[in-house]
């Protein structure tokens, strides 16, 4: 999600979230803080949305409902069409939001800004880079991209509008950064269609792929391939389905009705006649193919002589889990085809020579790298400086940096408020750093909770205390632990008797205190430990 602002104007280009990992437990996902934006609403002329990935459209329905004016999102007919299905989700009404068509080589007017849209390949159909005329300067931002000279659908960079762009000026260059750190270019979607053709063509048994569903040209290639072979597309799994409905409405995906079956048809043809689309390719435990590779999926279990498709690459941190899935199939009497062992996948990013030939076609005076981790940007970065661009006009910005650009030059200034904010549930920001960091201190070492009995008046301890412990590694001689603890709270208990306390709060201070460093000189462990205090 980046902001630009010019006097009392503001337009937003991409809403995104991200997923979240083994540090987040709970999390369903990470959106961004975007209270910046939602505090100065009446300056938002327009949000853009460059194409139809979760990392540049997840955010945009809890933004839209944030707001309490109707804003226009621009986007091409499928990343609209996306966006549709995912208000229909969440239940905003069409009507509240203006939705408003573009195309490469289009052109919008938004008060001091003007936007000429610009066509780039990437992973998913119909995706735009935008270039952006303000009385500050010119700015490029590519949004994801490749340069695909191949491409499934035909449709080329539009390498005419970028030399154009360059001619009257490119003062700011952002560019995508993901694969700055990968040597040369990235191969075309269309190498892995061979691949996937010999695959599915030789599989004695039924065939099961699984891809992102936003994939589209992914999919088309696999599709072609199944029918080619003579076999029946079954597609399971909710985005899966959604997201084929909505390419193949609108043109995106082209698969003729006569060789879709329902999944639950599957196991009624010979499995040399099937091929199965699915979601799962990151391993996700609630995915098509990992309820499929548990045993658990209502209509599709695999099965001794199956062939599996996995045709992405782990995003960071999925590691483990696509690994556990490849496991569970291997288990199960599949054969599992990955990018480890054959040519199943490319990326919808640019390689090193690919970014460093946008750097030379645009010529920005300033550059911005954006779209990756650290590394990565600062990766582009030095790319950037190997073309050419100096090392003063190259900004490598974090989350609430604010570049302020202007005819003289460009400048780093202020940091914004800025942040994530964590859904879980229905829960939007209900989950702060230090319920998070409960969860995480849960997992890790588990709970302790101590239920003591005292008189009121007193504060003497009326009965033995209670220990109840979940998730707590005792180790050898537990039950001598166990012991000790209860004696270690007696002890703790007499002295604040004792010391007259009969607050409640000093109490559950003084057993916390004491069972803690009990725990962690007879466990190194430190659990989370919740004192009762019963007053009678």
């Amino acid at each position: 999600m980046t902001v630009f602002e010019y006097g009392d104007d503001m337009v937003v280009i991409d809403a995104g979230i991200m997923f979240p990992d083994d540090d987040h437990p709970g999390v369903d996902l990470i959106l961004p803080d975007f209270s910046y934006i939602v505090k100065r609403q009446a300056k938002l002329r327009a949000i853009v949305i460059t194409h139809g990935h979760e990392d540049h459209t997840g955010a945009l329905p809890y933004l839209l409902k944030a707001l309490d004016r109707r804003v226009p999102v621009l986007g091409t007919k499928l990343t609209l069409g996306l966006i549709r299905g995912k208000l229909e989700e969440h239940r905003i009404k069409q009507k509240s939001v203006k939705l408003q068509e573009i195309h490469g080589g289009g052109h919008v007017s938004m008060g001091p800004f003007a936007f000429d849209f610009f066509a780039v390949n990437h992973s998913i159909p119909d995706g735009v880079g935008v270039f952006i005329r303000t009385p500050a300067g010119n700015i490029v931002h590519t949004g994801d991209f490749k340069l695909d000279q191949t491409p499934i659908d035909g449709r080329l960079v539009d390498y005419g509008a970028l030399t154009r762009f360059a001619k009257a000026g490119v003062d700011l260059l952002m560019s995508d950064s993901t694969n700055a750190e990968s040597p040369g270019i990235t191969q075309s979607e269309a190498s892995v269609g061979p691949v996937l053709r010999e695959i599915i063509e030789n599989a004695e048994g039924r065939v099961i792929a699984a891809s992102f569903s936003s994939h589209i040209h992914r999919v088309q290639q696999i599709c072609d391939a199944a029918v080619g072979a003579g076999r029946k597309v079954a597609f399971a799994g909710r985005s899966m389905r959604t997201n084929t409905d909505i390419a193949r409405e609108l043109g995106y995906l082209v698969v003729d009705d006569k060789n879709i079956i329902d999944a639950s048809q599957a196991s009624k043809l010979r499995p040399r006649k099937v091929l199965v689309m699915c979601t799962g390719s990151q391993g996700e435990p609630l995915s098509a193919l990992a309820r499929m590779a548990n045993g658990d999926h209502k209509t599709v279990t695999v099965e001794q002589g199956d062939t599996v498709i996995i045709a992405a690459t782990p995003v960071p941190g999925n590691e483990k889990a696509v690994n556990r899935v490849i496991n569970r199939l291997a288990k199960s009497g599949a054969t599992v085809a990955h990018r480890g062992s054959l040519h199943v996948h490319v990326s919808g990013h640019g390689a090193a020579e690919e970014l460093k030939l946008m750097l030379n076609l645009v010529r920005p005076r300033f550059f911005v790298p954006v779209h990756g981790e650290t590394r990565h940007l600062v990766a582009h970065a030095a790319l950037a400086q190997e073309v050419g661009i100096s090392k003063e006009n190259v900004f490598v910005l974090g989350n609430g940096d604010c570049l302020e650009m202007s005819k003289a030059g460009a400048k780093v200034t202020e940091s914004v408020e800025h942040g994530v904010v964590y859904v879980d549930g229905l829960g939007v920001g209900d989950v702060g750093q230090v319920v998070l960091r409960d969860r995480q201190l849960l997992a890790k070492d588990g709970i302790a909770t101590v239920v003591v009995t005292i008189d009121t008046q007193t504060g003497r301890l009326v009965s033995e205390p209670d220990l109840i412990t979940r998730g707590l590694a005792w180790g050898p001689g537990g039950d001598a632990v166990i012991t000790e603890a209860g004696a270690r709270i007696v002890q703790t208990l007499a002295k604040t008797h004792k010391e007259g306390a009969t607050d409640q709060a000093v109490i559950k201070k003084a057993v916390h205190d004491a069972l803690s460093q009990l725990l962690w000189e007879r466990t190194r462990s430190r659990p989370m430990i919740i004192p009762v205090v019963v007053e009678v």
